[in-house]
């Protein structure tokens, strides 16, 4: 700003209000400095002058899988939320690396942002932790902690992983199966949870098995649906919870090449992602409201950070819900 000053031949202050006051300063005026900043190329320091004004302006938003739709309508809704309140978003992708995830939190810190929402790989307290002793609010997604600790918004995975095994179980299907990750991912574990609850009231009358699988993808999916194909007819599942949309979307890919879905197999997933409303066979999912949640995270890591000292922290559970397609009703 000392040079475009210099430059135009005018006083510091004149450089400042035509950056924020221009109606305050005069044509000839205006013209000059313009001229200016485009001669030195200047760009303002938005950051450093958040700072100095004592907060900064922006949130961060590190999600776990920007390929998965659920994770796209929390940053629409996490952007919208933050832009109503005067903020701007950046969004960062941890691609499912815990290293990354990291990397981004770190960065987010050292740029000062007025606070970070977290849509983690897997749970991460330390890490929040670590944040908040520095001064900097964070809001968890999607994982729940104590009220104490911070804010946290989380859908009701076992509600859903309920409402997806008692709709294969209404649709008739007595020998499910439920396809999931490892169990250190709290939200899997909370579905396989809801599941098991959901055959324990059919007493006895529906089993459940697990098929663990490295990654909720669509590659992880085809491969659990090999190692379907491989069994004799007759110890294969006729009815399949897959703990992610993509897992399904592999299942009904490899399944389909062999078996009538759902009438020989049902299948369905979790999240309602694009890709499974776009499958040949469109695939049935629970539906978790990811706008809903970026949007009220957004609002409540504003609040923390515009009251200081007087915020309380919530805990947020939203609602899924069930959509019924193609995959898992008989025509």
């Amino acid at each position: 700003m000392s040079d475009v000053a210099a430059r135009a031949g005018v006083a510091l202050g004149t450089v400042s209000n035509v950056l924020n006051h221009p109606d305050k300063v005069a044509e000839a005026t205006l013209r000059r400095v313009h001229a200016a900043i485009d001669e030195l190329g200047f760009v303002r320091n938005n950051q450093a002058r958040s700072l100095a004004m004592g907060r900064s302006t922006t949130l961060g938003l590190v999600v776990t899988d920007i390929g998965n739709s659920f994770f796209v309508d929390i940053a629409r809704g996490a952007e919208e939320g933050a832009a109503l309140n005067g903020m701007t978003l950046l969004l960062a992708n941890s691609d499912n690396d815990y290293a990354k995830q990291e990397t981004y939190l770190d960065l987010f810190d050292q740029a000062r942002f007025a606070g970070i929402l977290l849509a983690p790989f897997e749970a991460a307290p330390e890490s929040a932790h670590r944040l908040r002793g520095h001064g900097r609010p964070v809001l968890l997604l999607n994982v729940a902690v104590p009220v104490g600790e911070g804010c946290s918004i989380v859908v009701d995975n076992e509600q859903g992983g309920y409402l997806a095994a008692r709709h294969l179980i209404d649709e008739g299907r007595r020998r499910l199966a439920f396809v999931g990750g490892p169990d250190r991912l709290e939200p899997l574990l909370e579905r396989r949870l809801g599941a098991e609850r959901a055959v324990a009231e059919t007493n006895g009358a529906v089993t459940l098995e697990e098929i663990i699988v490295g990654a909720v993808n669509a590659p992880e999916g085809r491969a659990a649906g090999s190692i379907i194909l491989d069994r004799a007819p007759a110890e294969r599942p006729d009815g399949v919870f897959a703990a992610s949309d993509l897992l399904a979307l592999g299942l009904v890919q490899t399944l389909s090449a062999a078996l009538r879905i759902p009438d020989d197999l049902a299948v369905i997933g979790y999240d309602n992602n694009s890709a499974v409303r776009e499958s040949t066979i469109p695939i049935s999912t629970i539906a978790q409201p990811g706008r809903e949640m970026g949007e009220i995270g957004a609002r409540l890591l504003w609040s923390e950070v515009a009251d200081g000292p007087d915020h309380e922290h919530e805990h947020v559970v939203l609602a899924p819900t069930l959509i019924t397609r193609a995959s898992s009703v008989r025509r």
